[in-house]
């Protein structure tokens, strides 16, 4: 009996650690039509399940694809309540449309297990909600974009040796307080230094986090370029998140972010976009410290 208990235990631990998740869904399909109408109709659905509307993002040069990205209060206040500070990272739920009428959404209890780490489990049931709230609003089909191991999203990265999370080059730059932090990046944004632009921004003063979806709009290195080469199939991948911590600015690496978006990107395909990491990162260091008069 002993021996079959713990035959039945090991099959569990191994059938928890195989697990794999995708990192979105498919929706019911809209018919083809204009994407503004289509955002519409989508934001319509959202709201009616108690979301609430923070943006919406047309990536530059990535032809017929947007995304739309709302919020949810209690999803929030677990954010606001379980922690820790780098989880604001983890407000925007985001929703992809494309013209062909192919709606899709991000799986929460995949890119939550990674937003929030050791933390998931004190806002699991929040996030329990939102994923049943976006299946009634949008409905529920398979889901895509590869598998990662669900153990495997706490501590998730591409391969050995590269950026986690956490790591340490996802930090851009410090000011003296969290509200200098918070003015210099609006600044930014509302003057659209490196042809970026405000998608959303969700503030939580008290905790003195906040964050911020960034659409980049640069011909030359901006999503355009990079989300071209890997596939546009996946427009709620976007848009990229900087955020705030107390006195310091935050913007996830993208050997890690866009792994993250993509987990079944060939490293030949990763190849063909080795600049994007930098360049994103020059461009979130822009946005995160204070500019000089004129610039």
């Amino acid at each position: 009996m002993m021996k079959r208990l713990l035959l039945g235990a090991a099959l569990w631990c191994v059938a928890q650690l195989s697990l794999a998740l995708s990192p979105y869904i498919y929706a019911s399909k809209l018919p083809a039509g204009e994407l503004s109408a289509q955002l519409a109709q989508v934001e319509k659905k959202l709201q009616a399940e108690g979301f609430v509307v923070l943006g919406q993002h047309t990536p530059k040069g990535v032809a017929g694809r947007a995304s739309l990205v709302v919020s949810d209060p209690a999803l929030l206040a677990a954010i606001r309540a379980k922690g820790p500070s780098s989880a604001i990272v983890a407000s925007g739920i985001r929703v992809g449309v494309a013209s062909d009428g192919s709606v899709s959404y991000m799986n929460p209890d995949y890119w939550y297990r990674a937003y929030l780490r050791g933390n998931f489990s004190g806002a699991q049931e929040a996030v329990n909600s939102v994923q049943k709230r976006l299946v009634l609003a949008l409905g529920e089909g398979a889901g895509f974009g590869g598998d990662v191991p669900q153990a495997e999203l706490t501590g998730y990265r591409y391969m050995f040796g590269m950026e986690r999370f956490d790591s340490a080059n996802s930090e851009l730059g410090s000011h003296a307080s969290f509200d200098d932090a918070l003015k210099a990046v609006q600044a930014n944004l509302a003057k659209g230094l490196g042809d970026t632009r405000r998608v959303y921004e969700v503030v939580m003063p008290e905790k003195k986090m906040a964050v911020f979806g960034v659409a980049m709009n640069s011909s030359s290195d901006g999503e355009g370029w990079w989300v071209n080469k890997i596939g546009t199939d996946f427009p709620a991948a976007l848009p990229y998140e900087l955020f705030i911590v107390d006195n310091k600015v935050y913007a996830l690496y993208a050997r890690y972010r866009i792994a993250l978006g993509w987990p079944a990107l060939g490293m030949g395909q990763f190849m063909t976009i080795i600049n994007a990491p930098e360049a994103i990162r020059a461009t979130m260091v822009r946005l995160a410290t204070a500019s000089a008069p004129g610039q």
